[in-house]
């Protein structure tokens, strides 16, 4: 029983490491039409172990969207509301 439960231990351990790992950069190539595959496959020629290389993928005509600081606020919820009894 103790196996198994190693076992789970260590798939969600790995699953929290891949988790932040990821990154918040999207590819795109401007005005070229392109396939789901294509990416894929461009992304594990670019990729080291868990360290994407930027350039490679620019070299391959991909072109990063990395989010502002004010979209990244953007998705962070409202501040909470103030009930109308606290305001004096």
């Amino acid at each position: 029983m103790s196996s198994l439960l190693r076992f789970l231990a260590s798939v969600l351990a790995d699953g929290a490491l891949a988790g932040c790992a990821a990154s918040e950069t999207q590819w795109m190539k401007v005005n070229e039409s392109y396939t789901t595959a294509e990416f894929q496959r461009d992304h594990a020629a670019c990729a080291k172990g868990r360290t994407l290389d930027e350039a490679c993928m620019r070299s391959k005509g991909w072109v990063d969207l990395k989010p502002s600081r004010g979209d990244r606020a953007a998705d962070s919820p409202p501040p909470a509301a103030q009930d109308w009894r606290q305001r004096r």
